[in-house]
C-alpha cells in the first residue's frame, strides 16, 4: 500500500484537502492511504516538520507540506521548508504555499462560495479585478468574511465551499499550483 502524508498548519487546510480529493480524485483505499497531520499553526508545523518526516517508517510514503504565506516572503518560506525536508534526507517532498491564506483559494471561485454558503450575488463579483487575482488580496480571510457578511466559518465554510469548487476555473494561482501538484501526485500513487 502507498501512503501520502499531508503535513498542515491548520484544521481548515485538512478539511479543504479532504473535500478536494473526495470530489476530484477517486481513490481505492486498499491501495492508497491518506494521512493528515495537523499542527497548531505554522510555527508548530515548522518546529516539528523534520522530526515527523524522519520518524516515518512506512515504505512507499510521499509527503505533502502546505502552509499559508501570511505576510512572509513566499520564496523564503518555501526555501526554509525545503531545507528542513532536505535535512531528513528527502528531496521529494511536495511543498505548497497558499499565497497569503487558504481563503485566497475560495476567493478564486466565488461561484463555489455562493453555492456552498447558499448566498446570492457573490459569483458575479469574480469579474472585479481584485477577485481575478485573489492571491494579491492582503487579508483574504477578512475579505471573505466581509463578502459573505460573516457567513464564512473556517472549518464548515472550507467543507461547503470546496465541495462546490471547479478547480479548472479557479482564479487563484497558488490554488492552481497546489491542485496541479496534487493531481500529479495522485497519478503517481495510483
Amino acid at each position: 500500500m502507498k501512503t501520502i502524508v499531508f503535513l498542515l498548519e491548520e484544521r481548515s487546510a485538512e478539511t479543504m484537502l479532504k473535500e478536494l480529493i473526495k470530489v476530484n480524485f477517486p481513490i481505492d483505499h486498499e491501495k492508497l492511504s491518506l494521512i493528515y497531520i495537523v499542527y497548531e499553526g505554522k510555527q508548530d508545523l515548522e518546529k516539528n516538520l523534520e522530526r515527523a518526516i524522519k520518524r516515518w517508517r512506512t515504505p512507499e510514503t510521499s509527503f505533502f507540506v502546505m502552509r499559508d504565506q501570511d505576510a512572509g516572503d513566499c520564496q523564503i518560506i518555501k526555501e526554509g521548508l525545503r531545507s528542513k525536508c532536505l535535512n531528513t534526507g528527502r528531496s521529494d517532498v511536495v511543498i505548497r504555499i497558499a499565497c497569503r491564506e487558504l481563503e485566497s483559494f475560495y476567493l478564486g471561485d466565488l461561484a463555489a462560495v455562493e453555492k456552498g454558503l447558499e448566498l446570492k450575488g457573490i459569483a458575479r463579483r469574480q469579474q472585479n479585478k481584485k477577485y481575478r487575482e485573489p492571491d494579491h488580496i492582503s487579508n483574504p480571510s477578512g475579505e471573505l468574511e466581509k463578502l459573505t457578511k460573516k457567513q464564512y466559518q473556517k472549518i464548515d465554510g472550507s467543507r461547503r465551499i470546496t465541495r462546490n469548487m471547479n478547480p479548472e476555473h479557479n482564479q487563484s494561482h497558488s490554488f492552481n499550483v497546489l491542485y496541479g501538484s496534487l493531481r500529479e501526485m495522485m497519478r503517481g500513487m495510483l
